[in-house]
């Protein structure tokens, strides 16, 4: 268990991934903004048989991109515990932390493409909420980032 100190400076180490967690959601909140704002203007009406299908196929990707997401980053926090080299676990965790949070907000993307496509607001509302669940789900941890600092100085 750390010790205050060690609890402090973790927390502060978290301060970029923290960071990065908050510009994803700030982007989801600025493509509802877009949308109301410029609605009509931004749509371009696909036949509805085509964007039946587009979306179709969009919602399988981001059903699937969920168990992609946590997979990868699962190996991207083992791989800063076990790889090799001089970088600092706050920079490793770091990446690991954008990862995610990149193939997360690509859902929310997904949902502002079937907007300018000629969808409702309740698709758009949909990704969106999906999205959001993803930066939740993977979020930065204080007690992941703790295992990395923890293997990389026991690998000292």
């Amino acid at each position: 268990m750390p010790s205050r100190l060690e609890n402090k400076r973790l927390k502060s180490d978290l301060v970029f991934s923290w960071t990065i967690a908050g510009i994803m959601l700030g982007m989801l909140v600025i493509y509802i903004i877009v949308c109301h704002a410029l609605g009509s203007q931004l749509q371009q009406h696909l036949p509805e048989n085509q964007r039946m299908l587009v979306r179709t196929i969009l919602y399988a990707c981001a059903i699937a991109l969920f168990p992609m997401t946590n997979l990868i980053r699962h190996i991207q926090l083992r791989l800063n515990q076990t790889m090799p080299g001089h970088e600092p676990a706050k920079n490793r965790y770091g990446v690991t932390v954008m990862t995610s949070m990149t193939l997360i907000q690509s859902i929310g993307i997904m949902g502002f493409a079937m907007f300018i496509l000629g969808d409702d607001f309740n698709t758009l509302y949909i990704f969106i909420a999906m999205s959001a669940l993803g930066i939740f789900l993977y979020r930065p941890k204080a007690d992941e980032y703790h295992q990395i600092v923890e293997a990389r100085a026991a690998r000292k």
